[in-house]
């Protein structure tokens, strides 16, 4: 594309006004001080997150599976339960063009955390009613996931209360 010699003036003016990049790759921008201690679980001690957020769409959601798989490697219980439209990430049937590929980087993170998640020693629930709300089918879901009675949402955030678990609860519209 050819531009006329005033904007193509105008165009390396602006490129020579602030020098690129800025800084160098591997510049650190911010400090490394941690403030809190590197807890570990203490024995009988559980983490339990709860997810109601849209795969791909939330980061939310995947900062929270990357959370309770921090918590097991610490050394807590850790269970996941997917409820709504989290029930979309426990789907082993995604991708694009074809099952398994990412139609864009980073579409399938959130099934590789969780299969590394259980792989690991991590439980995760999905809710039934949230799999029927979106057609999936207990068939689709990720090797490992336990298909869960809606009702059992609340009573799941009950029993990890009453285990006095941490509990990380994540909600995304």
């Amino acid at each position: 594309m050819a531009f006329d010699e005033q904007i193509q003036a105008n165009i390396e003016a602006s490129l020579a006004e602030i020098p690129h990049p800025s800084l160098p790759k591997g510049t650190n921008l911010y400090g490394s001080t941690k403030i809190f201690p590197d807890y570990k679980a203490e024995n009988g001690e559980s983490y339990f997150t709860l997810i109601h957020g849209i795969p791909h769409e939330s980061s939310v959601s995947f900062v929270a599976i990357l959370q309770a798989t921090r918590a097991l490697r610490k050394g807590f219980e850790s269970a996941i339960y997917f409820y709504g439209p989290g029930a979309l990430a426990c789907a082993a049937n995604r991708g694009f063009p074809t099952t398994g590929d990412s139609g864009f980087p980073g579409e399938l993170n959130m099934n590789g955390s969780l299969e590394t998640f259980i792989a690991e020693g991590g439980t995760v629930f999905c809710c039934r009613f949230g799999m029927a709300l979106h057609g999936m089918r207990e068939e689709d879901l990720i090797a490992g996931v336990i298909p869960a009675h809606p009702l059992d949402v609340q009573d799941a955030l009950i029993h990890y209360a009453r285990k006095g678990a941490i509990i990380n609860s994540t909600y995304n519209l």
